[in-house]
């Protein structure tokens, strides 16, 4: 594929994206990962908190504009609207995100990379006060790709149109520490002593907020979700086993050294490498989902433009789009 780079250049580039797919992907996939049924029976014990009062629902009422906040009643809904106002932005996607952010925690082998991922990247293991006695929390931004990398390429370059009709996936595009607000020290602090009283008073306790694709820096659809670390997850940490694969090109293997950002990339690849969308986590793009990849293709300075272009600076499957950025 080649394409005029003049966002970077004065000079244009070619720019060839080489994209083969091992042999034993589909295979290897289908043995490791969670089953469809695994994923809809563990439905029923996810429930969600009034954002207001934190009433556990059975049926929530879902805010019609952004479609990520629940709330017990119209009450709630009312009391709670200045604090989730400069948060909530109209989306296209008729259900949100939640449903897929909900199938990503009911995945554990997502959520065990992701913890290892946190615990490297919080310094879980250095400082034994922390998810103890120090209340921590993660951002985690996740965001709809395509699922065909050369879809995402033409997107990237502009030779795809973005009224094309595109199916997606879900994808982790950054994740980073971050500091709690009020409101989340006390759901920290009411998550420390629930696990303190079911036995876990050994184990760190920390919270992730999963934020959808229409958010900024400073404001997004949060989701923030409890995650428990037993044991054998600090071990792995600990252990920093290095990632193996093989190269789907030459064959040769492929050492990654174990990293919140490898975390990151593995379970991001897991995911890409469901084409029967078995994990829950496909849909159709959005005009909105397509728009982050086209503006970081221009390289525009806007904060999902650039999680998508360090994304492509981190993750090996785009080495010959960053490339173009040298």
């Amino acid at each position: 594929m080649s394409t005029d780079t003049n966002n970077f250049s004065a000079t244009p580039r070619e720019i060839f994206h080489l994209h083969a797919t091992h042999p034993e992907r589909d295979k290897e996939f289908r043995a490791t990962a969670v089953s469809s049924e695994f994923l809809k029976a563990s439905q029923k014990n996810f429930r969600v908190q009034c954002s207001q009062c934190q009433l556990a629902l059975e049926k929530p009422l879902k805010c019609a504009k952004c479609k990520g906040v629940w709330y017990c009643s119209k009450e709630c809904q009312k009391k709670h609207w200045p604090i989730h106002k400069p948060r909530c932005h109209e989306v296209e996607r008729s259900s949100g995100t939640f449903k897929f952010i909900r199938m990503f925690i009911l995945n554990p082998i997502l959520m065990e990379l992701l913890k290892i991922g946190v615990i490297i990247d919080c310094g879980l293991l250095d400082n034994p006060r922390i998810g103890f006695d120090k209340p921590f929390g993660v951002r985690v931004d996740i965001a709809i790709e395509p699922s065909n990398i050369l879809d995402f390429v033409g997107l990237y370059l502009g030779s795809k149109s973005p009224g094309e009709k595109l199916q997606g996936m879900v994808q982790i595009n950054a994740m980073t520490p971050w500091e709690l607000t009020s409101e989340r020290v006390d759901k920290w602090h009411r998550a420390r002593a629930w696990h303190d009283a079911e036995g876990f008073a050994n184990d760190p306790v920390g919270l992730v907020d999963f934020v959808d694709a229409n958010c900024t820096m400073e404001f997004g659809n949060a989701t923030t979700a409890e995650v428990h670390f037993l044991p054998i997850v600090l071990d792995m940490a600990r252990a920093r086993k290095p990632f193996l694969g093989v190269s789907a090109v030459t064959g040769a293997e492929i050492r990654k050294p174990m990293s919140a950002m490898t975390c990151l990339e593995t379970l991001n690849m897991h995911i890409r490498a469901d084409k029967d969308n078995q994990l829950h986590l496909r849909t159709d793009m959005t005009d909105q989902d397509k728009e982050i990849i086209c503006a970081a293709g221009r390289n525009e300075d806007t904060y999902l433009a650039r999680l998508v272009n360090e994304k492509i600076q981190r993750e090996h499957l785009y080495a010959a789009l960053a490339k173009r950025h040298i």
